[in-house]
């Protein structure tokens, strides 16, 4: 039996285990079970590994997805561009890779761990067919892992964009010193921020949305709720909007992909 998992902190509500749990039944993949692994704290990683020596792959959210780093061996490139990583690919160190590094593993065990940022793909492929040429600036709400994968995402893209925070951070705009200038100057809002999310439905980013127009796009990296309040008040005023399912979908997906693919990376 080969085993996949989550790690993070907490995982009461994890959309990944039932979706893989889901995808083996579909598929008849028999050999394969995916477990959430709640640890507070990323120093509890190599005892997680110790202790389940069958892991093949693991997903990472918060508040993981930047701490891991340090402890994986090789990062693919736009995942340490971004400086996070979501899925860790764990496959047997090579005698040969490991005789020329003089060690065997970041951890020190006779396994290698390989480090990729999923959301990015799964962001990227989501947006592209929403963009038009107007869409040349966004905005970013929030700073945090998830932020990083978007950031990533948009700089590939050519988009330049606006960090936007609660507290002051170099290079970044203040949520309360957001005006309706900076809206019409910015077609494209994405928030990574965790407000209106489930339970609290009935919360949103403060952001001044009566300057939103119909050539707006508004991207919610939140799934649940489907449609936020941050998305409803752009939606009534024409804006195209989206949330964040199938991102999540595209990011499972192509962890699935990473985790069974043959050829070993660099």
């Amino acid at each position: 039996m080969k085993y996949y998992g989550l790690i993070g902190y907490p995982l009461s509500h994890s959309f990944s285990k039932k979706y893989f749990t889901e995808k083996f039944e579909k598929e008849h993949i028999t050999d394969a079970k995916y477990e959430l692994f709640p640890i507070e704290h990323i120093t509890q990683l190599p005892e997680l590994l110790k202790e389940n020596p069958d892991l093949c792959g693991l997903n990472v959210t918060v508040p993981h997805k930047i701490g891991v780093l340090k402890y994986l061996d090789w990062i693919e490139h736009d995942a340490r561009k971004a400086g996070a990583v979501n899925c860790i690919r764990i496959s047997a160190e090579s005698p040969v890779s490991a005789a020329f590094s003089g060690e065997v593993g970041v951890i020190g065990d006779d396994f290698r761990l390989e480090g990729f940022n999923t959301d990015i793909y799964g962001f990227e492929t989501s947006l592209k067919p929403l963009l038009k040429d107007r869409h040349d600036k966004a905005l970013v709400l929030g700073d945090g892992g998830a932020a990083r994968a978007v950031k990533c995402v948009l700089e590939n893209l050519g988009i330049a964009y606006k960090v936007i925070t609660r507290k002051p951070h170099a290079g970044n705009l203040l949520f309360t010193d957001l005006k309706p200038k900076h809206i019409k100057d910015h077609l494209m809002i994405i928030n990574t921020t965790p407000i209106g999310m489930s339970p609290n439905v009935n919360e949103c980013p403060p952001i001044p949305y009566d300057a939103i127009t119909e050539d707006h796009l508004l991207y919610d990296l939140i799934y649940n709720p489907e449609k936020t309040l941050f998305l409803e008040k752009g939606e009534q005023k024409g804006a195209t909007i989206k949330n964040g399912y199938e991102m999540l979908i595209l990011q499972a997906e192509k962890s699935w992909e990473i985790w069974t693919q043959k050829e070993i990376y660099p």
